[in-house]
């Protein structure tokens, strides 16, 4: 018996499946419909599913959901185990509500800290009571190097790349040495304050840029502490399954 877990973004749909708490396959679709969906019932034996998203329209698909599982539609009031103190769940991001439960999931009883690198990076913390207070919200790093050229009159809109090093030698590099020093400033710093609040604290990295972070951060004073787990909200997003 296997678990359907759909989470649809705002850029791709992340599918996977799920027999028990261990995770069987994980798809990132660009352009997911009903046959894609569809599909993994001719492969798996599923019966039990959740959905999570960003769009409202979502009848199709739980139509299907609906019909040929026992259908969770996730959100901030789904019963998930944690105890709850922000103070407008209504607006959290469903991403990073999962991020945290699939945190509290894999190391139960820790201090966890979640790291969510996509368009936006987002920190959340959850103390070894499965208390979610929030966290906090910053640019991402092709949305850092968007605004610069949006809001000046000269930085030109450059593609992102990686940059080794500390010092830029034109407009192109030196933009891109703001970006990648600055936001690796900012998570470094975030990182030891959190450490500062929450003692013990287990880091984990998820999301789009997880690559960029990992190999820079595993080779840091956090590497103790470190880990990467690209598929933490599925994770999250199973484990509600368990809870009901």
């Amino acid at each position: 018996m296997s678990q359907l877990v759909i989470d649809i973004g705002n850029s791709r749909t992340k599918i996977a499946v799920f027999e028990g708490r261990g995770l069987v396959r994980a798809d990132y679709i660009e352009h997911a419909d009903k046959e894609v969906v569809l599909s993994y019932f001719d492969q798996y034996d599923i019966q039990q599913s959740i959905l999570s998203s960003v769009n409202e329209e979502t009848s199709a698909w739980e139509e299907i959901l609906k019909k040929r599982t026992a259908y969770i539609r996730f959100s901030a009031e789904t019963g998930n185990g944690i105890e709850m103190r922000y103070k407008t769940p209504g607006t959290l991001g469903l991403d990073r509500l999962a991020g945290v439960i699939g945190a509290k999931a894999l190391f139960p009883g820790r201090n966890c800290l979640v790291i969510d690198a996509g368009t936006c990076i987002t920190y959340d913390a959850i103390d070894k009571n499965s208390v979610y207070k929030g966290g906090s919200i910053s640019p991402g790093l092709v949305m850092r190097l968007k605004a610069m050229h949006t809001f000046t009159g000269r930085l030109p809109l450059i593609t992102w790349a990686d940059f080794e090093g500390l010092e830029g030698h034109d407009t192109v590099t030196s933009m891109l040495s703001g970006v990648v020093n600055g936001t690796l400033a900012e998570v470094v710093g975030l990182i030891e304050k959190y450490q500062s609040y929450y003692p013990d604290l287990q880091v984990i990295l998820c999301g789009g840029d997880t690559n960029f972070f990992d190999r820079r951060l595993k080779n840091s004073i956090f590497a103790h502490t470190f880990k990467t787990e690209p598929d933490l909200v599925l994770i999250g997003l199973n484990e509600v399954i368990h809870q009901q």
